[in-house]
């Protein structure tokens, strides 16, 4: 994991947190510096992970939105699935690989990509589980997944509707941004925004048998022992990422693809 590792520096973090003060209003400058980061993250964890570049493989981005993250995998076979067409559109962006489906039976043969990552979605489907073990199902042998998701009881799991309101209630929430701004939230408690815990998706990532890592995605490289320790990593790890190897298991540092995994 050295690679992926040094990556994560804390004026890496600082970038990142301070790019969220454009999501709302200048949503491509937001995104596209996310694209960016996501691009690198997983440049780095292929090297790390399969000992292989990023650069050719056949890349599925579930949950893709209007394309921003594209060009940053333009040296990539990329596809963007996105199951909302007024989200796909929303941008004004064309000519990119864009499929509509559902992230929870995606339309695609079994074993089609090299790497399946889904960023900052899992929050916002009901069933994060079933469109994880999809993503697994299209992932090829020693392939990844990469699951990166807002943890609830982390500052940022209440999204747009505030720091500290979540702890209160999604319901609450969503009534005192409706009063504040006259209108709903984009993220709607329990229509479009669920509540997914560290220990949840740490919980089915080890139950699969084929997870590599976990680590914050927004913290320097000296703060990821706080995805191990249970109940602080609720609160103190605002995203957490799982990385899955396909009929893998990881030996040391390395990843082995198991015995007659690609017949």
């Amino acid at each position: 994991m050295y690679r992926t590792r040094r990556l994560a520096t804390l004026r890496r973090s600082l970038r990142l947190l301070r790019s969220f003060g454009y999501e709302q209003f200048r949503p491509g400058v937001f995104y596209r510096g996310l694209a960016r980061d996501t691009r690198a993250l997983l440049g780095a964890l292929s090297a790390d992970l399969t000992g292989a570049p990023l650069a050719g493989k056949r890349v599925l981005d579930v949950g893709g939105g209007p394309g921003y993250f594209a060009d940053a995998f333009a040296d990539c076979r990329y596809v963007g699935l996105e199951p909302d067409a007024s989200e796909m559109t929303a941008a004004g962006l064309t000519g990119y690989g864009a499929v509509r489906g559902d992230g929870a039976a995606l339309p695609f043969r079994g074993g089609a990509f090299d790497v399946v990552y889904s960023s900052n979605v899992a929050e916002h489907v009901p069933d994060w589980r079933a469109m994880g073990e999809e993503m697994l199902r299209v992932a090829a042998p020693g392939g990844l997944v990469v699951l990166s998701y807002t943890v609830w009881l982390g500052p940022f799991g209440g999204h747009e509707t505030g720091l500290w309101q979540h702890y209160v209630g999604g319901d609450f929430a969503r009534r005192r941004y409706e009063r504040a701004h006259g209108h709903p939230p984009k993220n709607v408690w329990g229509k479009s925004l669920f509540a997914v815990s560290a220990a949840e998706g740490l919980a089915w990532a080890r139950g699969t048998g084929q997870l590599a890592t976990a680590f914050p995605r927004y913290h320097p490289r000296w703060a990821w022992w706080l995805t191990r320790v249970p109940v602080l990593r609720e609160f103190a790890v605002s995203n957490l990422v799982l990385v899955l190897v396909k009929d893998g298991v990881l030996v040391k540092d390395e990843v082995l693809v198991r015995d007659g995994a690609r017949g």
